[in-house]
């Protein structure tokens, strides 16, 4: 698979509208939406769950019928505060009204149905400092394994200070052989404090069939269809992301490049 960089070319309105068709694979789509205030959308994704995040900027917010009223209260993402996020089941209708200007991601993979709507956040999200030395990030774990709220997604946020490394030591997860390690496809949204910096990000396998590194810039998206994946943050920049994981089982298991396992000790 080439060109997995996909670059943020709108400002307002739909920014990424990626289908695992478009991407290749089989499980996680993504959408992303720069909004102004005033403005409204809405979907409704038939067989496929969907987590709403609001990255920044504040909505009204409705699903199935269901008023869950003005949700977002993070106008800079880069305060790190817990975002405030919303699942939405497959076949079911959701509407969001911008009423400042507002970014808001729709992750979204298989489901076979029967959860409700529910508020995911900002309760029960705590933000968690990982690593050490420059190895440092920060995450907010929006739906991962240890909270069971949905079928297939994991959504995480990770916040990268400046001169710092992140999605390291490399590790992958491309291979269905759990418990050992999990089959699961990911993006990640990047948002870059300056707006008008560069982050990197590096996908690549240990045989060398696929080996890209990017110059990410800010709101692009980056897919993992398998391999490992490290970002940095240059000096004097903040890079945050997104991910979306999903596969064959709702469960995060990796394995780390041999070059850096003695890191993880």
């Amino acid at each position: 698979m080439t060109g997995l960089m996909r670059r943020s070319g709108v400002t307002d309105g739909k920014v990424h509208s990626l289908t695992p068709e478009g991407a290749g694979w089989a499980y996680v789509g993504f959408d992303l939406w720069r909004l102004s205030a005033g403005q409204d959308v809405g979907d409704m994704l038939d067989g496929r769950e969907a987590i709403l995040v609001l990255v920044e900027g504040k909505a009204l917010l409705t699903a199935g019928g269901e008023d869950f009223g003005m949700m977002g209260d993070r106008l800079n993402v880069f305060d790190r505060r817990p975002p405030h996020c919303l699942y939405v089941p497959p076949g079911m209708e959701w509407a969001a009204e911008a009423t400042t200007d507002c970014t808001l991601a729709v992750c979204n993979a298989p489901s076979p149905g029967g959860r409700p709507a529910m508020r995911l956040g900002p309760e029960g999200i705590t933000l968690e400092e990982r690593g050490t030395g420059t190895n440092t990030r920060y995450i907010n774990n929006i739906a991962m394994e240890a909270r069971d709220v949905a079928d297939s997604l994991l959504v995480t946020e990770v916040f990268t200070p400046a001169g710092h490394w992140s999605s390291y030591p490399p590790h992958r997860h491309d291979e269905d052989d759990f418990p050992r390690i999990t089959y699961l496809e990911e993006t990640y949204y990047h948002r870059l404090n300056p707006a008008d910096g560069f982050g990197i990000q590096r996908v690549f396998t240990e045989d060398g069939s696929l080996d890209e590194t990017m110059a990410v810039q800010d709101h692009d998206l980056v897919l993992v269809p398998r391999g490992h994946h490290p970002c940095g943050a240059p000096y004097g920049l903040e890079m945050y992301y997104l991910n979306v994981m999903a596969g064959p089982r709702r469960n995060w298991r990796f394995q780390t490049h041999p070059a850096f396992e003695r890191l993880m000790a």
